[in-house]
């Protein structure tokens, strides 16, 4: 299998894991780029940003035309995770001055936090859910929302990862929309935030265009085969299979000798 047939075929296998288990782009193609296509981690990241840009925007635009997004939420998280963002990529072009390739390292670390934190998360989202159902919320207020963008911001410019699934739990915990405005608020508003993200990236050269195209190439029709498996397919299980794998992939991150 040449290069292109295996960066094409891993995006169509990202595309229909997210149609499928909702789990999000970042966390699913990050360690797979690292790991399994021997990706730079700072292009990994860069790359991804990109990417997931691309693929939430038919999402965003399907929210934005049912009317499952609160714009003034967006525009919150918006005024946080910019200058979040922003920072996070600058800190990593800092590392990179200063250390050199050793912001690979930091990057791994960094990941493999967060790929123990996400899915630890997505195991209990119900859980989760349930109990904070019909709750007043317990943040309120503009500001809230800009910390809560600030921090996932910083986060999704150092690593690509969590510009869905970190906001989507924070907004569950600390706000009371409902579940399609929660979804909905939050892809509008990872797609600026991946948008200047993988801009930013790309200014500093951490971007590789032949391997977005290519990952985009297979997650278009690996995105609607997946999204028709949803419903035949013991989606519960998948998901947990996969929270699973990336603990162990994070782990790997973290420990190297695991």
């Amino acid at each position: 299998m040449t290069l292109l047939a295996g960066k094409i075929l891993v995006g169509f296998v990202v595309g229909v894991l997210i149609g499928m288990t909702g789990v999000g782009g970042g966390v699913l193609l990050l360690p797979v780029l690292i790991f399994g296509l021997r990706v730079p981690p700072i292009v990994a990241v860069g790359s991804d940003a990109v990417f997931n840009f691309f693929t939430k925007i038919p999402a965003s635009l399907m929210h934005l035309k049912k009317g499952t997004v609160r714009r003034k939420v967006v525009i919150a998280l918006s005024i946080g995770s910019i200058p979040g963002s922003i920072g996070g990529v600058n800190l990593l072009i800092y590392i990179r001055h200063v250390y050199g390739d050793g912001v690979n390292n930091f990057i791994k670390t960094a990941v493999g936090a967060l790929l123990i934190i996400i899915p630890l998360l997505l195991l209990f989202q119900k859980r989760i859910e349930d109990h904070v159902a019909n709750r007043p919320p317990t943040m309120k207020g503009f500001a809230g929302m800009v910390v809560i963008g600030a921090i996932a911001g910083f986060l999704v410019g150092m690593t690509s990862v969590g510009s869905g699934s970190i906001i989507m739990m924070l907004l569950l915990l600390f706000y009371s929309f409902p579940p399609k405005v929660n979804v909905g608020t939050d892809i509008v508003h990872a797609v600026a935030l991946t948008g200047v993200t993988g801009l930013l990236h790309f200014h500093f050269g951490n971007v590789d265009p032949r391997l977005v195209l290519s990952l985009l190439i297979g997650s278009i029709p690996g995105g609607l085969l997946g999204s028709h498996l949803a419903t035949r397919v013991p989606m519960l299980w998948l998901r947990r299979l996969l929270c699973a794998l990336l603990l162990v992939t994070g782990a790997r991150m973290l420990w190297p000798t695991f």
